[in-house]
């Protein structure tokens, strides 16, 4: 419940103070993330172990890092789902399935199970972005907005860390220490299903399914007595349908291309380092026989970069933080990609660099979707544009073991140094500006009507 000056602001969802149901709502919604950042980091670690094990050649190790951002495409889909029938249900039972898949992982014997396994896990971490993201945005003040979707970025990062860390440590097990590595992601898992229970309905979806009621016992819950329909309102003219084509029409088509094409950028040479981390780290000649401490390293760089780019996204603004990440990011990449055999040095600042200036674009990655789409829409952007980006993503993770035995690690990086510089063009022609808008003002181009609450046949939605 808001304190007595939220409720007499103009706008007391938008401009709402922040409170212990945001924090919460964020903490709770940063589980697929941490989860994401884990499951896809683990493997790195879990695969020194298990190519041997398992007598992985180099096409199967590639699907096996691969795998679980396979999942993500396919469950990204599924932000459909969460348009059409709601974010709260999604939002817990998904990480059922990815429980189930997680302690199945350490019982396989063979590599094909292992790969069908993680692309299930895929699927569930898939799912709960779009479902997570859309639930977080909509309660989330526009003040605060950036710093909220920013944080479940911060949170991947944390798992991933956290996963270099608890795989360099259960090494110690012997030859079967994969299988505890991979099991062990189901422990957070549990956890958040349980934090999870009783988070509320967005009421933003719940307007826009024709349930006035529903939505504003829930505004009033959050925001306290000041908060009306009118504060979160579309005009009927500005509506549109839940619908993938949508997406692609001729207002939001553009703002496609661009999430999708700079989130392709961002993530492709990513996850591609971060998967095989500990192999990188090796062919540089750092931290041998510690690599998973070295990628734990790596990954807390890029935590370290998102915090500032929390504070440029509403300082600078989304476009200007954006175009200098990317030109940036580009400079480093060059740098691992020319400077292969040293000075060591010159590699240490490649990767700071990159990792460094990598928080714009991995924090937009989910701000960008959330703002620039509708609510009828949202959970469906999130989830295409994580499906597109994640097609890059797969194509890198699972090329990079052969790219390197082939062409060695100079000319890889600089291949990733080439897809950087594309999303630098992406942003440079692309990239909108959205700072300090409200979410109806960002989404469908003018804020709501602040007057008499609309009435309930108004509010009805053509499914």
């Amino acid at each position: 419940m808001m304190d007595a000056k939220t409720a007499n602001l103009q706008n007391p969802v938008e401009d709402a103070k922040w409170s212990p149901f945001h924090l919460k709502l964020t903490i709770y919604s940063s589980g697929g993330p941490f989860l994401d950042g884990y499951i896809l980091s683990i493997i790195a670690v879990a695969l020194t172990q298990l190519t041997p094990e398992l007598h992985l050649n180099a096409v199967w190790s590639g699907l096996i890092g691969a795998s679980a951002l396979m999942g993500i495409f396919i469950g990204g889909l599924l932000g459909y789902v969460t348009d059409r029938f709601g974010r709260q249900l999604m939002y817990t039972i998904d990480f059922v399935l990815l429980i189930v898949a997680s302690i199945l992982q350490f019982f396989v014997h063979s590599a094909w199970e292992l790969f069908v396994l993680r692309v299930i896990l895929g699927i569930a971490v898939g799912a709960d972005y779009p479902i997570a993201t859309s639930l977080l945005t909509e309660f989330a003040p526009r003040k605060h907005r950036g710093m909220m979707l920013g944080v479940t970025v911060i949170a991947w990062y944390v798992g991933a860390t956290v996963a270099y860390l608890v795989g360099q440590w259960l090494l110690a097990i012997g030859p079967e220490a994969w299988r505890y590595m991979l099991a062990s992601s189901a422990v957070p898992g549990i956890a958040l299903v349980l934090l999870r229970l009783g988070t509320p309905e967005s009421p933003r979806w719940l307007l826009q399914q024709g349930r006035p009621r529903e939505a504003l016992k829930v505004l009033r819950e959050v925001y306290g007595p000041g908060a009306s329909l009118k504060h979160i309102a579309v005009p009927e003219e500005k509506r549109t349908r839940t619908s993938y084509w949508t997406l692609f029409n001729r207002t939001y088509w553009k703002r496609t291309v661009y999430v999708a094409g700079f989130f392709t950028a961002a993530v492709a040479p990513l996850f591609a380092m971060l998967t095989f981390g500990p192999t990188l780290l090796d062919d540089y000649h750092l931290m041998d026989g510690s690599s998973g401490y070295g990628s734990a390293l790596v990954s807390a760089l890029f935590i370290v970069g998102c915090v500032p780019a929390l504070w440029l996204l509403n300082r600078l603004g989304r476009r200007a933080t954006m175009i200098g990440s990317f030109a940036v990011m580009t400079i480093g990449m060059v740098l691992l990609g020319a400077f292969a055999k040293g000075p060591l040095w010159v590699i240490a600042l490649g990767f700071l660099l990159y990792a460094l200036f990598s928080g714009g674009p991995n924090i937009m990655e989910w701000l960008a979707p959330n703002e620039l789409f509708p609510t009828e829409v949202r959970g469906t952007a999130v989830g295409v544009t994580t499906c597109i980006s994640r097609l890059g993503a797969v194509a890198g993770t699972y090329l990079l073991p052969w790219a390197l035995a082939r062409y060695g690690v100079g000319p890889t990086m600089l291949v990733g140094a080439l897809v950087t510089f594309g999303g630098f063009l992406i942003c440079l022609f692309l990239a909108p500006e959205t700072r300090g808008m409200t979410l109806n003002a960002a989404s469908v181009g003018e804020d709501a009507p602040v007057e008499t609450a609309p009435s309930e046949r108004k509010l009805r939605v053509g499914r």
